[in-house]
This record gives C-alpha cells, structure tokens and sequence, in this order.
C-alpha cells in the first residue's frame, strides 16, 4: 500500500470536515492513511454526525497537542484569529517535517505548503498563508501552493483559485451525508429553515427581515433557525438574534446545536429554505436541496451550482427582490412542484458515491503521473 499523509488540523463543525472525513473514508481501503491533526479525534462521534465507517486501524492519526491542553488551545482558537492561525502553522511545520516519509501528501482544509508536492481540496483562498510571522514558524511557501494539484468544492472557487493563484483546479463536489425521511410535500410545514452558524458573516438577521415582510404581505409562515453561536467574539450579534426572535417568538423558532438527528427532523419538515450570505459552496442548502425543500438563494456564488442555474425563480440580489421571489412562488402550487421536480435532479450531484469515486480518480491519476518534483524550501 502506497502511504498517504493527509492533513486537516481540527473538526470542530462545519461542511470542510464532512470533505475531510469523506477524503478518509473514500481512501481508506487502498492506501495506508496518516492523519495529521491538531488534537485528539473521536473518530466514532465524527462517523455518527457525518454517515462515514472509518474504523480506528484504518487510519493512523498524529496529534501535535497532549490531549491534557486540547479544550484550551481550541477555546483560544475559537476566540482569537491569530491564535488559530498560530497553531494551524505550527501544524504545518510538524506536517512537513514528515512529509517525506509518504508517497503522497494531500490537504484536505484548502491550499497549503505541505513540504512536497501534493494534492490541495480548496474550500475557499487564502485561508492559511496567514501573516510573515506566521509563514516564518512554518517556514511558508506560497510558491509551493502552485506546484500542487488542486481540487475546488465548486466552479465558483475554480474559477478565484485561478484569479488568486494562477492555477487550475479541478472541481469535486463535497458530499452532502443526509437522511432525511421522505416527507410528502403536503405533509411539510409551510416553514422556512435557515441552517448554519449564527455569525454576522451569515446575515440570518436579514433572513428574518425578508420573511416578516412576506408576512405582512398575508403568509403565513414560520422560520427555524438551526446551528451553532459564534463564540465570545460575536456576542454581540447573538444577543441581537435573541432579541429579534424574541419579538417575532409567534413565527420563529432557534434550535441552537441541535444533534444532528433532531436536525434532520426539523429540516425533513420545511417547505422551503432561505440562505442570505454568498458561499463557496453552501452546504447546509446542498442539505435543503436533498431533504426537498425549495431553497432561496443570492444569485451570486457557490450556492448556485447547488439550486441550478436554471432556476431563476429561487435567486435575489436584494432583500426587495428576495420578498417578491418569494411571493411569487409561495402562491402558485404548478410553480412549486415545477421547481420540486427540477431540484430532484440536483440531488445526485452531491452523493457520497460520486464524491469518493471522483477523489479516487485524482488520487490515482496524480500517482500514476507523479513526477518527482524539487522540494521549496
């Protein structure tokens, strides 16, 4: 078995650790794997909240931190940007000074000097190159970065990974790992979910906006919001939400770090879907798509490739726009079910078959070609 080391430096929650933990599960069984990580990893609580079966020989993991000071390091990292990225440099450096010992080195948390050329999953640009101190404790090159083959999670990331870096990249789909009882659709609520973390940055306060305004218009409509809070850092923000929820309490309801299992069930019972921000990907719409809600999107970014293109109705620029989108299809049934049919073809664009099969082919495909290439230092 050829030996592959694979670096993602913590699973802390997100879509980007279903891509690293489906990369593990799709190479499993050809490749002798080594995984380098941050802290320890609780491989039998990442298979439940994510649908894979790794088992604990299927992979060695090297872990940088003692276990002893792991829920420390993490807290400062949640709360402070140059704290996290310190450790994720730290990471690099300790990656790289084994990373000759593989045949392949593969970053499955965006583009990366890993010490040899390999195979980068970018998720977004510009993630890790950090500041020159912190390059200076990796020993950071971003000229290495462009030797590397990459992969994107979407045509739109492709296509910034080519304006950012100057290369290539070819696109994977992540998997969207989801079971979600098949709900007829008269037998869903007429809900709205909005799925994702409850940041600034995901703009849920504009979500609410557009929806009370649909409201008011004779709708009547309630909205879950679902996910986890920011941290200490954006307090501020969550008590905003609180309170804006809390004045709208008839219609909304928060369910905050809910287990995965109780957010299927609150997804699976949701008409429609709403997503304010412009993502690379999108996953928790991925996740809209396949339970069969009908997902409201910005017209720019990722999210797009996940609806299709052809689905104009479901796109808005503005909060204005956004209302009468909505509008439009909330009151007409063959609409709905024209869209219904639509989005069921988008499904299998995002399965877990497709997604291993395709990394399976990169893996193989680098390996056969691998050219021996200098090492940047």
């Amino acid at each position: 078995m050829k030996k592959i080391a694979i670096y993602y430096p913590y699973f802390m929650g997100g879509g980007a650790e279903a891509v690293g933990l489906w990369i593990i599960q799709a190479l499993k069984d050809k490749y002798d794997l080594t995984l380098f990580t941050l802290g320890k990893v609780e491989i039998e609580r990442l298979n439940l909240m994510y649908g894979t079966s790794i088992l604990n020989d299927d992979i060695k993991i090297k872990n940088l931190l003692p276990e002893v000071i792991t829920n420390f390091c993490y807290f400062m990292m949640a709360n402070s940007k140059n704290i996290r990225m310190a450790f994720f440099h730290l990471l690099i450096r300790f990656f790289k000074q084994h990373s000759q010992e593989y045949d392949l080195v593969l970053s499955g948390y965006n583009a990366v000097d890993m010490g040899q050329v390999g195979i980068q999953y970018i998720h977004w640009v510009k993630v890790l190159e950090g500041t020159h101190f912190h390059r200076k404790i990796s020993n950071f090159s971003e000229a290495q970065i462009s030797q590397n083959l990459s992969i994107a999670n979407s045509y739109c990331v492709a296509d910034v990974v080519k304006k950012t870096y100057g290369i290539d990249a070819k696109v994977v789909y992540p998997p969207v790992v989801i079971d979600v009882p098949n709900l007829p659709w008269h037998e869903k609520e007429d809900a709205f979910i909005c799925s994702g973390r409850i940041v600034k940055a995901k703009e849920p306060h504009r979500v609410i906006k557009i929806l009370k305004l649909v409201r008011e218009q004779g709708f009547d409509i309630k909205l879950h919001i679902t996910g986890g809070g920011g941290g200490i850092y954006e307090w501020q923000y969550t008590n905003l939400i609180k309170n804006l929820v809390s004045e709208n309490s008839s219609w909304i309801t928060v369910h905050e770090n809910l287990p995965y299992k109780e957010y299927i069930q609150v997804l699976a019972r949701c008409k429609y879907g709403i997503h304010f921000k412009k993502e690379p990907f999108g996953i928790s719409i991925a996740e809209m798509v396949k339970a069969g809600a009908i997902p409201f999107v910005r017209s720019d970014g990722g999210q797009v490739e996940i609806v299709g293109q052809h689905n104009q109705e479901l796109f808005f620029n503005t909060e204005a726009e956004a209302v009468e989108k909505i509008i439009d299809v909330l009151k007409n049934s063959d609409q709905q079910n024209k869209l219904i049919q639509s989005l069921t073809n988008q499904k299998n664009l995002f399965s877990t078959h497709r997604f291993m099969s395709e990394i399976n082919e990169n893996v193989t495909e680098y390996l056969e070609q691998k050219i021996d290439a200098p090492l940047i230092l």
